[in-house]
C-alpha cells in the first residue's frame, strides 16, 4: 500500500471530509486522516442548520459555493438534505424591524410574513408573533447523518481512510502520525479546535479557544416538521448579516431588558428536526480548557423558551450534551499557508457546517476573504 497522494486531509469533520469531497470531484487522489474511528465531533453534534443567508456580505460568494456543495454531496451520498429555509419569528417591533431592514437589503433572499404565517410555518398557530421571516435558501440535514454518510461515500469512491492515527506534526507535504509518515503533494488540516496541538504559533496568534454549547434532544411533537428551522431575535443580535443591521443595537439593548437570562448565557435560541426528534439550544461559553459540566438552570432556560414559540407543552428530553467547536473573538475563519504544500483551515464560530464546502473550496483553489 502507498503512503502517498495528491491530497492529504487531517481531520474527519464536516470541513475535512468536505475539502476531500471536492478535492474527489476533480480526480485527484485523497487520504483522510483522523485520531477517531468514525466522524464524531462538532459535526455530529451541531443542528444540522445551514444557515447561508444570515452570514455576511462579505462571504455570500462562499456561502453559495458551500450551498452547491451540500447538494451535490446529499445527491451522490443519498442523505437527507432538504431546501425547506429559516423560520424566524419577531415577537417585538424590534424585531421585526431589524427584519425588515435585512429583507430590503437582501432582496428576494428573505421574505417577510404576517404573525399568524410564521406561527403556521413552526406549527404554533397561536403564536403571538407581530411577524416574520422566511429565508428559503437555507437548508436543513441531520448532524448525526450527514458526515458519517459521506465518509461512508468517500471510503466507497477511492478515498483512502486512516482511522484510529493521531497526526504528530505537518510540513512540506509530510503528515508524521502514530503510524508513520505519509506524503502528498498538498495537506489541508482541518483540527478545528484542536489547532493548538498541530500549530501552536497559529492558534495563539488568533487566540483560538474552545467554544462549549448546551444542547438537547426533545422528543418532536406530530405538529413539528421533520425540516423545520427556526431562528429568533436572539440570532438576529449574533449572526453577521443580520447583526449588521440599523436596528440590531436597539434588538441588544431590548434583549438585555427583556431576556437578561438568555444575554447572560450568550444564547442563540433556536431548534431543528431532525428524524431522531427535535434539537433546541444554545448557550455559548469559551475557554481554553473547558469544564464538561451542564448548567441545569441553563439547559432548561433554553428549552423553556424555545417549545413556548414552538406550542410545546410539555417537552420530553431524550439526550443532553455539550457541544465543541472552534472560536476565536478576532476571526470567523483561519486560513493560513504555512508553507508551500499546507494549508490550514478552521472556522473560528458557530457556521463551520454551513459554510464547509464552501471553506473546502477556498483551501482548494488558494483564495481568501478578507474582512472575514
Amino acid at each position: 500500500m502507498t503512503n502517498t497522494s495528491d491530497l492529504i486531509v487531517v481531520g474527519s469533520g464536516i470541513l475535512g471530509l468536505a475539502t476531500a469531497f471536492l478535492a474527489h470531484e476533480q480526480g485527484r487522489s485523497v487520504r483522510i486522516i483522523d485520531s477517531a474511528d468514525r466522524p464524531v465531533g462538532s459535526s455530529i453534534q451541531n443542528f444540522g442548520h445551514a444557515c447561508f443567508t444570515g452570514q455576511a456580505d462579505v462571504i455570500q460568494d462562499t456561502a453559495r459555493h458551500a450551498r452547491a456543495g451540500w447538494l451535490r454531496a446529499a445527491q451522490a451520498a443519498g442523505f437527507w438534505a432538504a431546501e425547506s429555509g429559516t423560520h424566524i419569528p419577531a415577537m417585538t417591533d424590534v424585531e421585526l424591524q431589524v427584519l425588515r431592514e435585512f429583507a430590503e437589503h437582501r432582496g428576494d433572499e428573505v421574505t417577510l410574513l404576517t404573525g399568524p404565517d410564521v406561527g403556521a410555518a413552526l406549527g404554533n398557530p397561536d403564536l403571538p408573533a407581530v411577524g416574520g421571516a422566511h429565508l428559503p435558501l437555507d437548508m436543513r440535514v441531520d448532524p448525526r447523518e450527514a458526515a458519517p454518510s459521506l465518509a461512508a461515500w468517500l471510503d466507497r469512491e477511492g478515498v483512502t481512510f486512516s482511522w484510529n492515527t493521531r497526526v504528530t506534526a505537518v510540513g512540506d507535504g509530510v503528515v508524521a502520525t502514530t503510524r508513520g509518515d505519509f506524503t502528498a503533494a498538498e495537506v489541508v488540516v482541518c483540527p478545528g479546535f484542536e489547532l493548538m496541538g498541530l500549530f501552536p504559533q497559529l492558534a495563539e496568534a488568533y487566540d483560538v479557544r474552545v467554544c462549549t454549547l448546551v444542547m438537547a434532544l426533545l422528543e418532536r411533537p406530530s405538529h413539528l416538521r421533520q425540516d423545520l428551522a427556526m431562528l429568533t431575535g436572539t440570532s438576529l443580535a449574533r449572526y453577521d448579516g443580520f447583526a449588521a443591521m440599523p436596528s440590531a443595537p436597539a434588538l441588544r439593548d431590548e434583549l438585555a431588558r427583556r431576556e437578561p437570562a438568555l444575554v447572560d448565557c450568550v444564547a442563540n435560541l433556536m431548534a431543528t428536526g431532525i428524524p431522531e426528534g427535535l434539537l433546541v439550544g444554545d448557550s455559548h461559553a469559551y475557554s481554553l480548557s473547558p469544564e464538561p459540566f451542564i448548567d441545569e438552570d441553563v439547559a432548561d432556560l433554553l428549552i423553556d423558551r424555545s417549545t413556548a414559540l414552538l406550542g410545546v407543552e410539555r417537552p420530553v428530553v431524550r439526550q443532553r450534551w455539550l457541544g465543541r467547536y472552534a472560536d476565536s473573538p478576532n476571526t470567523n475563519l483561519v486560513l493560513e499557508r504555512p508553507d508551500a504544500r499546507t494549508t490550514v483551515a478552521v472556522v473560528t464560530s458557530g457556521i463551520g457546517m454551513t459554510l464547509s464546502f464552501g471553506v473546502g473550496h477556498l483551501a482548494l483553489s488558494g483564495e481568501q476573504i478578507p474582512g472575514f
